[in-house]
């Protein structure tokens, strides 16, 4: 399944992508806004999980375009790794265990996630080239 390493490639695929850091941890943004950035668990979000065993990190939150968006993916995609924790209620954004998603869903939620906040003459291109690669 996807490792962070994967995130790396994938992400270097969206133009405009930049690496930056956000509270000491990898995030990937464009147009200075982040659209997914390593996440791990706090203290409080362990608390919050009690006697169930959390999700196994690496954790990456990648943002969605609202939360009906959020809902959607999340019900879509829940054998796929897709979660969210209290601390994310009423924020556009899921979470992913890395080592259960299959890259071709990973390459997906990336691209929905950059596309949330990419300009727009770079996201017509971008969808065109994935049209024209799905033909081939």
């Amino acid at each position: 399944m996807a490792t962070l390493q994967d995130v790396e490639r994938l992400v270097a695929e969206l133009p405009g992508t930049e690496e930056t850091a956000r509270h000491g941890h990898r995030t990937w943004a464009v147009g200075g806004k982040a659209y997914a950035w390593e996440r791990p668990y706090s203290k409080a979000d362990l608390k919050r999980f009690g006697d169930d065993t959390p999700p196994q990190e690496p954790i990456l939150a990648i943002r969605v375009e609202d939360l009906g968006e959020k809902e959607a993916v999340l019900t879509a995609r829940s054998g796929d790794g897709f979660f969210t924790i209290p601390h994310f209620d009423n924020y556009a954004a899921v979470l992913i265990e890395l080592d259960q998603v299959p890259e071709p869903v990973l390459r997906d939620a990336l691209l929905d996630g950059w596309l949330v906040f990419a300009p727009a003459a770079q996201a017509q291109d971008v969808i065109a080239a994935r049209r024209r690669r799905a033909k081939d």
